[in-house]
């Protein structure tokens, strides 16, 4: 196994005594009649499910979400076996830190009940209404009661997850970049995917709330090197400086009308996005798969619209929208110039304004200004529509952190 999966497996094991006293302290952070969304056993709940905090006793301060990865499919995982006594341990990179944590479990994409007996967030035991085990409806998600753990910003984060009986399919958001773990009675192996867990929350003291960004491949980081965490949402997170926590739902393939890899960002807008824990600010970067994958959207019009229709619905939650224009590909299989003539079409729409309250131009950071229709050779991860680590930074660094300035309250603020 690598270097790197050693230390991370080390580190779950070391200190589990020292940090037994911080879980019987977590009940402080469990105000009555708080409301909070933890269950042991969920529904199947199609569309969104409210995210209400648990609001810590005799504290201010807010819940924002460190990390999320929208659920992308059901997998049953045949060449593996069942999950029958399986260890998942997922690796997340935090954007922001705080001093306890909750997480959610989904079950979205599955047929059958899922048990989880155990779950541990870095060494810290996570219970669901005070109990260790939960069981996650098929279509539902649960959320655990907080946690008193240290997260730390900026940093790669465990949260196991064992499984005592078969499940399946595995509702997991594959292409992570980043290298997480599973091990059984065989041995530990490593993995691009990461199983069940759709969200890491942590309480934070100073924080302002959470930018959610909703996109394709090129905002779920396809192209950038592994576990550097490179992705351009990464880099706004950097910086932020803790001001705000960046939420990534980032779908590779993902579209707008249809449903691609994973649901189309107008089904998924609300649970992965409006929902976010703390959310006050939307970035969205959607639209070029619309364009060039099959069957290939001719009108650029009803981009343009469905980019407007999500706009109102972060407005109706009194959110602050910020939207990207779509990069040029010329060089990709797909390209063809009637469909950079929609690209084209789309992103003058969008810069004359009336679809978002501020605009990214990330068309006019990345392409080549000898060859306009073409990434910069600089920043083309090679395959023409994906960046390189080089054009990620680009874009994130791209960002007018004055434009995420949100609308309004939202409804975690404690």
């Amino acid at each position: 196994m690598p270097r790197k999966g050693y230390a991370l497996l080390i580190a779950l094991v070391a200190g589990t005594a020292a940090l037994a006293a911080g879980v019987a302290f977590a009940g402080s952070l469990l105000a009555p009649g708080s409301g909070t969304r933890s269950a042991r056993v969920s529904a199947p709940a199609p569309g969104a499910v409210a995210r209400t905090p648990a609001a810590p006793a005799h504290s201010t301060g807010l819940w924002v979400a460190t990390w999320t990865a929208a659920p992308t499919a059901g997998v049953v995982e045949s060449y593996e076996g069942d999950l029958t006594r399986r260890t998942i341990r997922n690796v997340v990179h935090t954007s922001i830190g705080g001093d306890a944590a909750r997480i959610t479990l989904s079950n979205l994409f599955g047929t059958h009940p899922l048990v989880v007996d155990h779950a541990t967030v870095a060494t810290s035991p996570v219970t669901f209404e005070g109990v260790a085990a939960v069981t996650v409806a098929a279509g539902g998600q649960v959320v655990s009661d907080p946690v008193v753990v240290p997260v730390a910003a900026d940093a790669d984060l465990v949260v196991a997850l064992r499984t005592p009986t078969a499940q399946g399919p595995v509702t997991l958001h594959p292409n992570t970049h980043q290298t997480s773990y599973v091990e059984d009675e065989r041995g530990t192996w490593s993995t691009a995917d990461w199983r069940y867990l759709t969200a890491v929350d942590v309480h934070n003291e100073s924080a302002a709330g959470t930018i959610a960004v909703i996109g394709d491949s090129l905002t779920a980081g396809s192209g950038s090197t592994l576990d550097a965490n490179g992705r351009w949402p990464d880099v706004l997170a950097d910086r932020l400086r803790g001001r705000y926590a960046v939420a990534n739902a980032g779908i590779a393939g993902n579209r707008i009308l249809r449903d691609g890899s994973g649901e189309a960002a107008s089904a998924r807008f609300d649970r992965d996005v409006l929902d976010v824990a703390g959310v006050r600010t939307v970035v969205i970067a959607l639209g070029i798969n619309d364009v060039q994958q099959s069957p290939q959207e001719t009108d650029p019009q009803r981009i343009a619209d469905a980019l407007r229709s999500l706009t109102e619905r972060a407005h109706a939650r009194g959110l602050r929208v910020v939207g990207a224009t779509l990069m040029p590909y010329e060089g990709y299989p797909s390209w063809t110039p009637a469909q950079n003539a929609v690209r084209e079409r789309v992103n003058e729409l969008i810069r004359a304004g009336g679809i978002f309250d501020s605009v990214i131009d990330f068309d006019q950071a990345a392409r080549d200004p000898n060859h306009p229709t073409r990434l910069l050779p600089a920043y083309d991860c090679g395959d023409h529509l994906h960046l390189n680590d080089a054009g990620y930074q680009r874009l994130g660094s791209l960002v007018d952190l004055s434009a995420l300035q949100h609308r309004g309250p939202a409804s975690d603020e404690l």
